[in-house]
């Protein structure tokens, strides 16, 4: 019997990935301070010769990671305590920004603690893992559409998951209802999904969740900083943060920095604190960047422009997809997805919105989404011009009904 070839087995692997269009391709995109929305790309195919394009799909909603009040905080940390932080908290003590921080986070939030991590996906994936193994005999339910940072910690929390439809609170009721009432059950969904940019019934899932005496985790990663009077997240904006138990957030986004954290009551939050592998055994954030994170939430308690700038350019936009009868889905949110159905296609526009139009925007595929549901997703943000808009429209009228069908693609 021949040995196991592993680099054969990778080749293939990656041969498959390729030919299903799935294969991921990383654009080499230079980002200059003040200069976001524009980046300098460079084309492989022509080394040496970067241009300027216009990114449409960033994350950074609101220009955070540009705002001069974020990077004025990170380089007066950066200089004052040096680029790392030296370990994790437990070993290297907890420096008074990220401490500053999580009492920020708290405040917005009205909840008694809170708790930074490494990242929104550690964030969650620890925190649920955490929970789900700790609570006796627990049973977690679980929105279908979930992020795959929530779906992993589900799964290593070895409780036993129930998985209810796409923002349906009949379906979660049916699943509660099917649990009897002395085991821990906790209800986890997000409140903003960020490939079709839906916004989750959140009063009614959680009035169920209450009636049946669940928990309730709810990811805003991408509604902080973006949604609420005080960039608290759509559970601000509509009420509802007192009648949830566990709220997430990302620090990367909304932000603009890196990072994600927990918030919750005060005894919830010091469990987590001393239960959570993924928290304690991982080194704190860098001070620069906690420092740019404090600053920016700060900054965004107080000042709504950034919010009425943003939302402000979706009208916009939104306005124009229509007219132009491009398939961009409904949203009341800051994504807008447009539908390609097909990874080829998807691929081939964005390939040729970036080489001829200096667009960059990335095609969705498999198993971002499901297949069938490829997408271009259209993030805008109070920077981008009108200018910029008009460009964008110009070139997903020109590319987007001229990708090639799918056969032909193939």
């Amino acid at each position: 019997m021949s040995a196991f070839d592993a680099g054969q087995f990778f080749r293939e692997q990656n041969q498959r990935l390729r030919r299903e269009r799935r294969y991921r391709v990383f654009r080499r995109l230079t980002r200059e301070a003040g200069q976001f929305p524009r980046s300098r790309w460079e084309n492989p195919a022509n080394p040496g010769r970067a241009r300027d394009v216009t990114v449409w799909c960033s994350n950074d909603y609101l220009g955070m990671s540009q705002h001069a009040a974020v990077l004025e905080a990170s380089a007066a940390a950066l200089t004052r305590y040096g680029a790392g932080a030296g370990g994790t908290r437990n070993i290297s003590g907890t420096h008074d920004l990220i401490a500053e921080l999580e009492v920020e986070l708290a405040l917005l939030h009205g909840k008694g603690g809170a708790l930074v991590f490494s990242s929104g996906y550690v964030a969650n994936d620890t925190t649920l893992a955490t929970l789900g193994s700790s609570l006796p005999d627990c049973v977690i339910f679980s929105d279908a559409n979930n992020h795959a940072s929530m779906i992993e910690g589900i799964r290593r929390s070895g409780a036993q998951r129930r998985v209810f439809a796409h923002n349906n609170p009949r379906a979660l009721e049916a699943a509660l209802a099917a649990v009897g009432p002395g085991r821990p059950k906790l209800v986890a969904f997000e409140s903003l999904y960020s490939m079709d940019g839906d916004i989750a019934p959140m009063s009614e899932l959680l009035q169920v969740a209450r009636a049946h005496g669940a928990l309730t985790f709810v990811d805003e990663t991408h509604a902080v900083g973006v949604h609420g009077p005080r960039g608290g997240g759509l559970l601000q904006a509509q009420g509802l943060l007192d009648q949830v138990d566990f709220v997430q957030g990302g620090l990367g986004k909304g932000y603009g920095v890196v990072g994600g954290f927990v918030t919750a009551a005060a005894e919830a939050i010091d469990f987590v604190r001393g239960h959570a592998p993924g928290f304690i055994f991982t080194t704190a954030l860098p001070p620069a960047v906690a420092a740019g994170a404090l600053a920016s939430v700060r900054h965004l308690t107080h000042s709504q422009s950034e919010r009425d700038a943003l939302f402000a350019r979706v009208a916009q936009l939104r306005t124009a997809f229509d007219a132009a009868e491009l398939p961009v889905l409904a949203t009341a949110s800051q994504i807008l997805p447009l539908m390609i159905g097909d990874a080829a296609r998807c691929s081939e526009a964005a390939d040729r919105l970036l080489e001829e139009h200096g667009i960059y925007l990335q095609a969705i595929n498999f198993p971002t989404v499901p297949r069938g549901s490829e997408r271009l997703r259209i993030t805008p943000s109070p920077l981008h011009t009108d200018a910029m808009q008009d460009t964008l429209l110009h070139g997903l009228r020109e590319v987007v009904g001229s990708v090639k069908p799918a056969a032909a693609a193939a």
